[in-house]
């Protein structure tokens, strides 16, 4: 699609926000699952069913606007998602792996922050009123989720991780056995 006009671009952004939506509902699950932070876990549910109504809200706009938002992937949230998986495949400590679960999942908000914003912007020089409010108010709720997403990591998540060079299965040193190479290495930092 060739685009000349601000209207060009906006249904091109709007598909692709259409498309990283949809995506982000089939990943949300598998996320949850591998979450072990009961408040992590809850967090991705609550946003599977926030991200289902921007779905819905995203028709909405498309209906408003006359713009079919099918038909268009979006490149840059698939890279996420996959970017993503490789956490889910990941086995560690299970705070750890809520934190890397974290990072991913602050990727997204960040990637859809940025979009929502781009397309608020554009809607609202477009004088677009209805549309840019329905734009605001997801943007407002991804903008909510990536706090809620720091305040679990910040509060639950980091302080059950093992720091630095931690083993979290090593059993505490004992006075009468001599330290290990890695435990010297460690003293001399």
């Amino acid at each position: 699609m060739q685009i000349d006009t601000l209207t060009d671009l906006f249904t091109e952004q709007l598909k692709d926000l259409y498309s990283a939506e949809n995506q982000l509902a089939k990943a949300l699950p598998k996320m949850a699952k591998k979450g072990s932070s009961p408040s992590l876990v809850e967090a991705f549910k609550t946003h599977l069913d926030e991200t289902k109504r921007q779905i819905d809200r995203l028709q909405s706009i498309g209906e408003i606007a006359g713009i079919k938002l099918t038909g268009k992937k979006c490149k840059a949230m698939e890279g996420l998602i996959e970017e993503g998986k490789e956490v889910l495949e990941e086995e560690g400590h299970e705070s750890v792996i809520d934190a890397a679960l974290i990072a991913a999942a602050h990727r997204i908000e960040h990637y859809e922050i940025s979009a929502y914003t781009t397309v608020c912007t554009i809607a609202e020089t477009l004088g677009n009123e209805e549309v840019f409010s329905l734009l605001q108010e997801t943007l407002e709720e991804e903008i909510k989720t990536g706090e809620i997403l720091t305040n679990i990591l910040k509060s639950e998540v980091l302080a059950h991780a093992p720091h630095n060079d931690e083993d979290p299965e090593a059993p505490e040193e004992d006075e009468d056995v001599a330290p290990s190479p890695a435990t010297k290495r460690r003293a001399k930092k």
